[in-house]
């Protein structure tokens, strides 16, 4: 646990130093991508950069880097690391929807190791090393036992990214769960379902940076996850890899059923 113990104390002083007083406080630019970007981005990534080495002397791939060095990154260090989205949900955070993240994995042979994810409005500390368990805040995941059925589940679904134009409309007219939501943070859309609070996920595309942390936060907490392509996870592509997900594995069954009979 001192690894992780040290990274959360590092995304604390980062949050408090470089994230929080630029809330609410901040311009926003777009990348060439369309995305939004911000200056608290490029400084929680810069801190970030200085910090994580000193815990383990890995190299660190933020959201906020050319894609040529995140190429060369990826391909250079596969013996280990650091995979970061400095403010996870920048949107939300421009406009003071306070549902956004800090997010760092450790990535070593194309899988994730670690990953730590903080909320720093609501103080939230999600993190997980593999074979070690979930926690939120030092309590184990899942935080609600209670199992929904699928007609009563909550999923959280990014239909803006499904490739497939079936499945896009086919989540919005015929789908089998009970409720859909869509709050902006693929990082904390992971924990969230690791925590219970969602049961189901579907994302149709997520950058390395997006999944690093928190799909090995779900499967400590006792999840699975496929992709579209694919029903090894990690197999499937780096730099866009979709996913179906859930905690509980009955449910998980049903949906992964579901959604690969309407792709």
């Amino acid at each position: 646990m001192q690894v992780l113990e040290k990274v959360m104390q590092v995304l604390r002083e980062v949050a408090r130093d470089e994230v929080m007083p630029r809330f609410l406080r901040v311009g926003k630019s777009r990348k060439d991508d369309g995305t939004l970007f911000t200056e608290a981005d490029m400084a929680c990534q810069q801190a970030l950069q200085a910090a994580l080495p000193r815990i383990l002397p890995h190299p660190v791939l933020g959201e906020e880097m050319e894609l040529a060095e995140q190429d060369r990154l990826w391909a250079e260090n596969q013996d280990g690391l650091w995979v970061v989205d400095p403010i996870d949900g920048t949107t939300n955070f421009v406009n003071g929807l306070p549902y956004f993240a800090i997010s760092v994995g450790l990535m070593v042979g194309g899988k994730s190791r670690l990953g730590v994810i903080y909320n720093p409005v609501s103080q939230e500390m999600f993190y997980a090393s593999r074979g070690e368990g979930a926690f939120l805040n030092g309590q184990r995941l899942p935080l609600k036992t209670v199992v929904n059925t699928m007609c009563d589940a909550i999923a959280s679904v990014e239909v803006k990214y499904l490739r497939s134009g079936k499945l896009a409309a086919r989540i919005g007219s015929t789908c089998p769960c009970g409720s859909l939501r869509n709050l902006g943070s693929s990082t904390l859309d992971w924990c969230y379902l690791a925590a219970g609070r969602y049961d189901l996920y579907l994302h149709g595309g997520q950058r390395l940076w997006d999944y690093a942390a928190g799909a090995v936060i779900l499967e400590e907490a006792g999840g699975q996850i496929a992709s579209l392509n694919s029903d090894d996870y990690w197999s499937d592509v780096i730099w866009k890899r979709s996913a179906i997900a859930a905690l509980n594995p009955e449910l998980f069954s049903q949906w992964h059923r579901w959604v690969r009979a309407n792709q």
